[in-house]
């Protein structure tokens, strides 16, 4: 069964990559499309039998990959709960992008290609997901950054798609180089890169360290154990931090939403950016042996989280709103991550999958019938036009926004997993606890301000758009709605459904058992335990907190954009430097071509003119070549045409001849 799930995208990938033109733009898609609906069927049962049943953990093989010295892996899928979670997540969402996609790309003449390069990405997640290895890990990061790439850029004829696909692609390569680094580090420190193998060594490696003992040497420093184990930890996390686009490595990803909406949805909403936030959870029982790294991700989770909430306050465009609100989420799964609540960041990416697919893919739905117009500027008044599409964004909104009443069991899927994110970190011990909590519950407002505020500009209010547009708006069709209400289902239930099986109940005795039965793999514990025991009984406040935040939000946005709406104007005029501060999105990518791009360009130009140009073309072929060329300009000069002037030189030469023999002759 494992071995369908895995393989059937890359069988749609061939299929449609290779025989597109044979099969036709609608036969690749019902090929692709059939093959991921029953890849995520498959993947629901394989879900419920490792996390609901008895059935244990394990590895299933699939070939010899690499054997070469001390070096042997095997490609090998690895079933455990936290897997059995990311197939579910990254299937599902496929499935229903790829339904989606067949009415969002009607009248594109490249769908085989786009087909293709959905299924191909999905087969590089799902090998992300079940790799039993590093390097299969590492084989499964780069296919997604490959196909990432791909779609991004899938209108390749437009610049700015261009410019952005090699943006997303390079930024990630900065992170990518740390997860390298850490793979190596830990081959040195373990002799393995196999996961069963780090994760069983790592307690006895850790206990039986000396004092002063070097196990590692890097860049010049003498590293004890514990200190190897940080910066293993650390450069791990950096491949993540690019992936998932936290705070210093992000720029590239609200501009990946260049590519379609449905590769937004796919790639930068479920799949692709939890991908750092899946490895920093299977490599959690080394994580927990560096408080430091830990720290380190509490405290990046926490300032991304503020930093992409803020910078989504005052965008424009639809789709980047939503990204910046990815980005700003991705920082609360890795605050949970900091402190040790592994289930709790895991059950949010879960519920996270669901609600942002679904603004995503209803963002599409509104681009769609407003003529792909993006700025939410020219919208309004939408809602009598396309009411299934508005509400199934108000779904996802409350979801995003965590509705839910506080001390219940009653709530959307993010009332469940966000606010057991805050909890937990407020209940965590380790460092930059206090100050992610604090970023966090303040994230939680913004969130709720831009999330009502990208309603009330697109459905509310005056129509703003032309009056062509106007004439020409039109619903979805069904084949596009439906996986709006199926993400739409998830958004709202999923969270009543399935909490007490990642979080636990606080109001069941037996919430602890519930938990350690679905994690079975005995990944998350120590620490994750420890924060389960307290993150339920943490103070009344903190637990409405968010509830309080979310309201305040709400009425904000209500007031700026329904009651009073020349208030947001009048407010940017007024703190006018802050406005254009947010809105230049902290003016990282200014930095960035200041510190970066400009002087690798100038280093370039540099190498490009002196370098290749004066020096090694000037005095090398160039040079050489000019050098035979005047000479021979000079020779041909002597070359005049005229009798005379031969004349004059035979006898010059018959001159210098006699001179010669009259000269030799008497030597």
């Amino acid at each position: 069964m494992i071995h369908a799930i895995v393989f059937f995208p890359l069988i749609g990938f061939l299929l449609a990559g290779l025989f597109g033109r044979s099969l036709g733009a609608k036969g690749s898609e019902y090929v692709t499309t059939g093959l991921m609906l029953a890849s995520a069927f498959l993947s629901w049962i394989v879900f419920f039998r490792v996390g609901f049943s008895e059935i244990e953990p394990d590895t299933v093989p699939v070939l010899q990959w690499i054997n070469t010295g001390n070096l042997t892996i095997n490609w090998a899928f690895r079933i455990d709960t936290l897997t059995a979670v990311m197939l579910v997540v990254v299937n599902t969402v496929s499935s229903l992008v790829h339904m989606y996609s067949i009415g969002y790309m009607h009248h594109d003449p490249h769908r085989p290609r786009f087909f293709a390069f959905l299924s191909l990405f999905t087969f590089a997640m799902l090998a992300l997901v079940t790799s039993d290895n590093l390097l299969q890990m590492f084989f499964g990061w780069e296919g997604v950054g490959l196909a990432s790439y791909l779609l991004i850029g899938f209108w390749y004829k437009k610049p700015s798609a261009n410019a952005a696909a090699i943006k997303a692609f390079i930024v990630n390569r900065v992170g990518d180089f740390g997860f390298a680094l850490g793979i190596f580090g830990l081959f040195v420190l373990f002799g393995s890169i196999e996961f069963s193998t780090i994760f069983a060594n790592v307690p006895e490696y850790m206990a039986n360290g000396k004092d002063g003992e070097t196990v590692l040497n890097f860049l010049g420093y003498e590293l004890s154990r514990a200190n190897a184990i940080t910066v293993v930890c650390l450069l791990l996390f950096m491949g993540a931090m690019g992936k998932s686009a936290q705070f210093l490595l992000h720029t590239w990803l609200p501009d990946a939403m260049e590519g379609p909406t449905p590769v937004s949805a796919l790639i930068h909403a479920a799949t692709m950016v939890t991908a750092g936030v899946f490895l920093v959870a299977r490599m959690s029982p080394v994580f927990e042996f560096s408080p430091v790294a830990l720290g380190f991700v509490t405290f990046i989770g926490g300032t991304t989280a503020i930093f992409a909430a803020s910078v989504g306050l005052v965008q424009n465009d639809i789709k980047r709103v939503i990204a910046y609100s990815t980005c700003s989420q991705l920082g609360y799964m890795f605050a949970a991550l900091g402190v040790g609540a592994f289930g709790a960041g895991i059950f949010h990416l879960f519920t996270h999958a669901f609600f942002k697919a679904l603004l995503f893919l209803g963002a599409g739905s509104v681009i769609h019938a407003v003529s792909d117009e993006q700025d939410m500027r020219r919208m309004g008044g939408l809602r009598t036009h396309i009411p299934k599409t508005y509400w199934m964004m108000i779904i996802g909104t409350v979801a995003l926004t965590g509705l839910g009443i506080p001390f219940t069991p009653i709530g959307t899927a993010g009332f469940f997993s966000k606010d057991a994110i805050i909890e937990s970190v407020y209940a965590g011990h380790g460092l930059f606890s206090n100050y992610t909590f604090a970023m966090l519950v303040i994230a939680a407002f913004f969130t709720s301000f831009y999330s009502w505020r990208l309603i009330f500009m697109t459905f509310h209010g005056r129509a703003r758009a032309s009056t062509d547009v106007m004439d020409h708006i039109h619903e979805s069709p069904r084949v596009m709605l439906l996986p709006l209400y199926i993400l739409a289902a998830g958004a709202l239930f999923a969270g009543i459904i399935f909490a007490g099986q990642f979080i636990g109940h606080g109001t069941h005795t037996n919430h602890e058992e519930w938990y350690n039965v679905f994690w079975r793999t005995a990944l998350f514990a120590g620490e994750s335990n420890h924060i389960l025991a307290e993150f339920h009984h943490v103070p009344w406040l903190v637990k409405l907190a968010p509830f309080i935040m979310m309201v305040s939000g709400f009425g904000l946005a209500w007031l700026f954009y329904i009651r009073s709406p020349h208030l947001p104007k009048q407010l940017a005029h007024q703190h006018y430097g802050l406005y254009k501060f947010l809105l230049n999105k902290w003016y990282f990518d200014e930095l960035y071509d200041l510190i970066f791009v400009r002087p690798a360009k100038w280093l370039g130009r540099f190498l490009w003119k002196k370098g290749d140009g004066w020096l090694i073309d000037g005095f090398g072929p160039d040079g050489v070549s000019a050098r035979v060329v005047d000479i021979t300009n000079r020779v041909v000069k002597l070359q005049s045409g005229y009798v005379y002037h031969y004349a004059f030189a035979m006898l010059i030469g018959v001159a210098v001849l006699l001179t010669w023999s009259m000269f030799g002759g008497v030597s």
